[in-house]
């Protein structure tokens, strides 16, 4: 099972849009369960967005991201992407894109400490 912490949500949607995920993924019998964890993102370029993790199936969350996207006409972020370089680093890197239903309209970079505190914090962002 995978799990992520670099999913967000519009801010004001969060609650509804992870309830609509949820109640999805268990209609469809789908390895998918998602909770906020009252972290927010602040960009200058897309706005607040309320970030939850999840744990389950990567390629479920990342169809009910889009789907909530599509459904709710809001801004998410579908992150859990990292690079294929083995370089020994001290902060742990994760990649995401900010996505308005299927268009991918900008990309994020967060980073955390390897060890401790793993709550994400922007380190780059950029628009499409």
């Amino acid at each position: 099972m995978g799990g992520s912490e670099t999913f967000g949500v519009e801010s004001g949607f969060a609650e509804q849009a992870i309830e609509w995920m949820n109640s999805q993924a268990k209609k469809h019998k789908s390895k998918f369960e998602a909770r906020a964890y009252n972290h927010k993102i602040t960009t200058k370029n897309f706005g607040t967005f309320e970030m939850f993790s999840w744990i389950g199936d990567i390629k479920v969350a990342r169809s009910l991201i889009i789907r909530a996207s599509k459904r709710f006409k809001i801004r998410v972020i579908e992150g859990g992407y990292r690079t294929k370089e083995k370089i020994l680093k001290t902060k742990k890197t994760d990649f995401a894109m900010v996505r308005k239903g299927d268009r991918v309209i900008g990309h994020l970079e967060f980073s955390s400490a390897l060890i401790g505190d793993s709550i994400c914090k922007l380190e780059t962002e950029e628009r499409k």
